[in-house]
């Protein structure tokens, strides 16, 4: 077992420990003794050839009022006695990028980084679904309102949504006679100077955007189903959604068990699928949640597995 975990994730300060999976993963690394720490992204460097991170020790603690102390910042070079968990949610854009070349860096030096950095560039969450086509939705990309137009047309009812987003943020809904289907596609792709994606509408979203963890290249065997509630078609947790936890279905299982073995190939060793009815609609790389309510309603320990496939 290495000696230090250090955990690369947003400010520590706002995040709600009740849903918080990387605080889940800070508190099975004080279980278990290694050396905390706490950075976010801009607290990685490069000196000469050698990846560093300015990071402050932390201390955590399952108090929804106190839930962390820091220490004072210590800066210095990655390698063998570290296992660094890249949690920085996002978008993926430059600077996270930049991050990951890095941490690749670090790999070098003998740190180990989960997932690996090149996977976190390599698997756009929106994207990487085309891995699997006979698992996805019906799905369109482009830069041109025209294109995506056109499929809204021909799906009747569509999902529209950046490459980037996360939590819910930026997802239309819309049909072929709405009166502002051009503007969500002016907006969406910048007048023409970003891709965007459309996908099929999936009715069976009523029973829940369904979170299917994956640790080592297979499925936890519960999910948490985020149904919509009110008038907003949107189950993200972070909008809204209401979680409930339930066992994979045989569908599910197949979708994780066809996925996760490709994961698992390219060095993602976590990760969250996201299904509607029988169908992929994103594979989650970056920082997976929902670990914490499916530990609490079913007893499991899901980053303790984690930690006991990649540093036992």
């Amino acid at each position: 077992m290495r000696k230090n975990l250090i955990v690369v994730m947003d400010d520590i300060s706002l995040i709600k420990i009740a849903k918080d999976t990387s605080f889940a993963m800070l508190l099975e690394g004080r279980r278990r003794g290694y050396a905390l720490f706490y950075m976010n992204e801009d607290g990685l460097s490069l000196a000469g050839g050698e990846a560093r991170a300015a990071m402050r020790p932390v201390r955590v603690r399952e108090d929804a009022e106190d839930w962390f102390t820091l220490g004072a910042e210590v800066e210095r070079g990655l390698g063998p006695d570290d296992l660094v968990l890249m949690r920085s949610d996002p978008p993926v854009d430059a600077d996270y990028v930049f991050a990951t070349y890095l941490l690749e860096q670090a790999e070098r030096q003998g740190a180990l980084v989960v997932n690996r950095p090149q996977a976190l560039r390599d698997f756009n969450e929106k994207l990487a679904i085309a891995r699997f086509p006979d698992l996805m939705p019906a799905t369109r990309v482009s830069a041109r309102s025209a294109d995506l137009k056109r499929f809204v047309h021909e799906q009747g009812r569509a999902v529209l949504k950046p490459l980037d987003g996360m939590g819910g943020r930026s997802i239309f809904l819309t049909r072929a006679d709405d009166p502002n289907l051009n503007v969500i596609l002016e907006t969406l792709t910048d007048g023409g100077r970003h891709l965007a994606i459309a996908q099929q509408f999936l009715p069976e979203i009523d029973q829940g955007d369904k979170r299917i963890l994956i640790v080592n290249g297979r499925p936890v065997p519960y999910l948490l189903a985020r149904i919509p509630t009110g008038d907003d078609f949107r189950g993200n947790l972070a909008k809204g959604g209401r979680g409930e936890g339930r066992p994979l279905s045989d569908s599910d299982r197949r979708i994780a068990e066809t996925v996760g073995p490709v994961l698992l190939e390219h060095g993602i060793v976590f990760a969250g699928l996201d299904v509607i009815g029988e169908r992929l609609t994103e594979i989650n790389v970056t920082s997976p949640t929902c670990v914490r309510e499916l530990d609490a309603e079913f007893g499991l320990n899901i980053i303790g597995d984690l930690f006991d496939a990649i540093d036992p």
